[in-house]
């Protein structure tokens, strides 16, 4: 099975980002959203990332405008018929993430491939939620999307041939690298990613070195291009705690517990970029300040 046509629940950081690959591939892609108004910031995103690729003369005007061209905002998953691929990118909540894809597998064709793009929960579980465990799979991209080169493929317990070998293809096309992940918590990257932001947590909770001092290390010592405690900001330290939660469940292993200075922060709503405050404070704009 080729894949042409792509629909993309989710307009946020990591859902406009693979509506704008896809699109670059030449895959027609509605980007979808809660409200129209959230798949159209969708569309202003990825209208900036390429005028600014424009303006650094990595393309050219008329390429950006055919790329945007192949791209359509909609609401919810009233778009979703039509489509060879449907990739779920909303927040990493399990109840959530099920109760979209119940709504999904009730509109969409009934050939069409399901892939979420969770970074840690159980893809054999979300199959669960729909009506086709076979053709369902894991898709994680990473952030920011159209930069990073790299998507994990994670097939669930059912997961048949076919829709893996269509998903290969396409991830491909999109022109990423490929590794393959068992379905276990985390899967490859999260799992060692996760613990690594979670110590530097410890580290800075423990007064071992201040948030400075632990990412220069990082990225002086390990050769890193982001230190530990910047990337939990720039990812959202609600989702880094979502995803140490989930290591710690699924493994049962003390040693992925999450850091107490984590779960206080995201309790009290220091997210990071997203929020403007999180190990560092940050301007409208999502730039450093602080």
């Amino acid at each position: 099975m080729t894949i042409e046509r792509v629909f993309v629940l989710g307009a946020g950081l990591m859902g406009h980002g693979i509506a704008q690959v896809s699109a670059a591939a030449g895959k027609r892609v509605t980007l979808a959203d809660r409200t129209v108004e959230l798949a159209e910031r969708g569309m202003q995103r990825i209208a900036a990332n390429l005028a600014r690729s424009v303006g650094k003369r990595r393309m050219d005007q008329p390429a950006a405008d055919a790329i945007l061209g192949r791209i359509t905002a909609a609401q919810g998953t009233d778009g979703v018929v039509g489509h060879d691929l449907v990739v779920e990118a909303i927040f990493e909540d399990e109840a959530l993430k099920r109760e979209t894809w119940q709504a999904i597998a009730h509109a969409a064709d009934d050939d069409a491939i399901f892939a979420s793009n969770t970074s840690s929960i159980s893809i054999t579980a979300l199959a669960t939620a729909t009506d086709r465990p076979a053709k369902f799979i894991g898709l994680h991209f990473f952030s920011p999307v159209p930069v990073m080169r790299l998507i994990e493929i994670i097939r669930g317990l059912e997961t048949d041939d076919a829709t893996h070998a269509a998903c290969r293809g396409f991830a491909e096309e999109l022109g990423k690298t490929v590794i393959e992940s068992r379905d276990m918590p985390g899967f490859l990257v999260n799992r060692m990613l996760g613990p690594f932001i979670n110590e530097a947590v410890f580290a800075l909770m423990e007064s071992t070195g201040s948030a400075e001092d632990i990412d220069t290390g990082a990225k002086l010592g390990l050769n890193h291009p982001m230190g530990p405690l910047e990337l939990s900001d720039f990812i959202g330290n609600d989702v880094m705690l979502g995803v140490m939660d989930v290591l710690h469940r699924g493994f049962g292993d003390p040693k992925f517990r999450a850091a107490p200075l984590l779960r206080q922060m995201v309790a009290a709503g220091h997210l990071g970029r997203k929020t403007g405050r999180g190990f560092y404070r940050y301007d409208e704009a999502g730039n450093r300040i602080g």
